[in-house]
């Protein structure tokens, strides 16, 4: 495991020290917030016997907590036999050292788990290399002189060497050379994942991506859609790396869909980029399913961390600024709230049921209106011996109107503004485009 967890049935305690208890309007609650770290400790297996809020008047610097609270937890520690305290917070290293001595037992951060849950769930290369990219990142932030052995000094090179380097430099320094190499690995995946992507978009089907916070449903609505038997479970980051599959809309127009790692508020720094890497799909994607859990109690939070993540990839051009514009929002599990009357649709949303299959007619007709939507009208003459250009037309396209002639064939034709290029880029020298 990438955090160094102990095993699979270790008892656990989560805690979450909460800054914020006079703020009504706050727009995550600390028992939300609480449920949540409970079910990340949950989903690698961890037994939580004990979980608890602990308001913080100030961020003590020694051990985050205030010294009555560092009391209190360890009595439940020996109480209940508890192996690994989780800290449902960023802790500074001499606060996690600190916090290991008062309680005598093992204690992570969020960031911690989150890596832990990483590093179980990551399949594919680029995955496998992102997390341990991150905890390496992570781990080289914790070498401290918090344990004597690594004060010791090692003897330096040569007969006259000075007296070397101690083994926390030395520690820092393979870690560091390890950065580099994986860094330079996860170069070369990307560019392979480039030329990938690069092939797809010469077989010009519609991306539609999956994006939601974790636990929405993802990969239920994407087995659902697809028959596939992608891993869905009832907990947090069932699913890591993209999974995409092809299906066929009503109008009988084929798109590839992608499901993708789910959101999660307050991602450790480190997991930024190996968490970005995943939503590159999106970017790639002509309509992007929103697709929220309308049974929770902080499904609007969870809607607002989804939407701040994709707005800072558009700050940093990762997709393009109107991506709003491409998006359906899904209020999925509505089963759970007494049916799709109960939750009620907007303009814009599509209220359904992942798991009993309630409302997909309604979803798949949603993205068909919307690829079509987005589809410009274009007309041209095409000659009768130009076969494989109207095969073309009819393949990729919507032909609304065709008139034979002697010298030609006159097709009026929806295509999107992708297909519509590559089709003039193509057949652009053996065909007349006429007037729209």
């Amino acid at each position: 495991m990438t955090a160094g967890l102990p095993s699979s049935a270790t008892r656990a305690a989560v805690i979450l020290p909460w800054e914020r208890p006079d703020r009504h309007d706050d727009a995550r609650a600390a028992e939300a917030r609480l449920e949540e770290a409970v079910g990340l400790a949950a989903s690698i297996g961890l037994v939580v016997v004990c979980q608890a809020v602990l308001l913080l008047r100030a961020r003590r610097p020694a051990t985050l907590l205030g010294g009555g609270q560092v009391d209190s937890l360890k009595e439940t520690v020996k109480a209940d036999n508890i192996t690994v305290v989780i800290i449902d917070s960023r802790l500074t290293p001499v606060q996690q050292r600190n916090l290991e001595r008062a309680l005598g037992c093992k204690v992570i951060d969020r960031t911690a788990l989150i890596l832990d849950i990483f590093g179980e769930r990551a399949a594919t290369r680029e995955g496998t290399l992102q997390v341990e990219l991150a905890h390496l990142e992570y781990q080289r932030s914790r070498l401290v002189r918090t344990w004597t052995h690594l004060e010791r000094q090692r003897g330096g090179f040569g007969f006259l060497g000075g007296p070397g380097e101690t083994q926390i430099e030395a520690d820092r320094r393979m870690i560091g050379d390890r950065i580099v190499r994986l860094k330079r690995e996860l170069e070369q995946v990307r560019r392979t994942r480039g030329l990938h992507r690069q092939a797809r978009r010469r077989v010009p089907f519609p991306i539609v991506a999956l994006v939601g916070y974790t636990n929405a449903g993802k990969s239920t609505l994407f087995n659902a859609l697809t028959g596939a038997s992608v891993y869905a479970q009832d907990q947090l980051f069932a699913t890591l790396d993209p999974t995409m599959r092809g299906i066929q809309l009503p109008s009988g127009r084929r798109v590839i869909l992608s499901d993708t790692v789910g959101f999660i508020s307050d991602l450790p720094t480190e997991l930024i980029a190996a968490f970005r890497a995943t939503l590159e799909e999106v970017a790639e994607a002509d309509i992007i399913l929103h697709v929220r859990d309308v049974s929770h109690p902080d499904s609007a939070s969870q809607r607002t961390d989804v939407i701040e993540v994709l707005e800072g990839m558009a700050r940093n051009g990762t997709i393009e600024q109107d991506w709003q514009s491409r998006v359906i929002e899904v209020l999925n599990k509505a089963d759970l709230v007494g049916g799709r009357d109960a939750v009620g649709a907007r303009p814009g949303n599509v209220v359904i049921s992942a798991i009993t299959g309630d409302g997909l007619p309604d979803l798949l007709a949603a993205i068909d209106e919307r690829m079509t939507r987005a589809m410009e009208v274009a007309a041209y003459r095409v000659p009768l011996a130009e076969g494989a250009a109207m095969a073309w037309l009819y393949e990729h396209g919507e032909v609304t109107q065709r008139e034979d002639g002697e010298d030609g064939v006159e097709m009026t034709v929806r295509l999107s503004p992708a297909n519509r290029a590559r089709f003039e880029m193509q057949f652009g020298r053996v065909v007349t485009c006429l007037q729209d």
